[in-house]
């Protein structure tokens, strides 16, 4: 008898900051859900949603003094890039610098979109292609991480982080909540034996 008025404290305790965590979890990471849910829909659609890939090509000449056709060690790489990305507005990385004997290749890749560069080393003429993927093919390549750097991958780890403590916190205020714990759990064992039905008729 002596034992349950403080389990009672502890379990409306621990009910009140469980229900405070999904309720703030959830608002924080509403628009992180939304976003994922969308993009989810638009990546196992993407004959419906795809936009048409937009390609553009263009011819150029850069300073001949930057593309030293005898020493390679003599390109200069840095006053390359930034020009390139000046006069074609490029903000994406720079994914890859290549030297050859005859050319030298530079490609920009970030979300939705790319641009690839050909640059004569005997007289610094060069053709860019820019591929662009659309507003669909950006945020697909936002929901897969794809090109889109360190920053945006660390932000993909929180949302998980973030939509996993949603989950769990939902899950354990369902099991404070005496009367709907059964039903509730049923359901969600439900949801969990309807995902491995599929796997198993449509998929294994």
């Amino acid at each position: 008898m002596t034992g349950k008025p403080g389990h009672t404290v502890w379990k409306r305790r621990g009910a009140m900051l469980t229900r405070w965590l999904h309720i703030y979890l959830s608002m924080i990471s509403f628009v992180i859900v939304f976003f994922f849910s969308v993009t989810g829909l638009t990546l196992n659609h993407a004959d419906r949603f795809g936009d048409q890939v937009h390609s553009v090509q263009e011819k150029g000449r850069l300073n001949p003094r930057w593309i030293d056709a005898k020493d390679s060690m003599k390109i200069d790489r840095l006053d390359i890039v930034e020009f390139l990305r000046n006069k074609y507005s490029i903000h994406a990385a720079l994914s890859d610098f290549r030297i050859d004997d005859a050319q030298v290749g530079v490609s920009f890749k970030g979300p939705g979109f790319a641009a690839d560069v050909f640059i004569d080393r005997g007289n610094g003429d060069f053709d860019i292609t820019q591929t662009s993927a659309g507003f669909v093919g950006l945020i697909n390549d936002l929901h897969k991480g794809r090109d889109t750097g360190h920053a945006w991958s660390v932000f993909i780890d929180v949302a998980a982080i973030l939509m996993a403590l949603v989950s769990l916190t939902g899950l354990l205020l369902l099991l404070f909540l005496k009367r709907r714990r059964r039903s509730g759990l049923l359901v969600a064992a439900a949801g969990l034996f309807m995902a491995y039905l599929v796997y198993l008729i449509w998929i294994k």
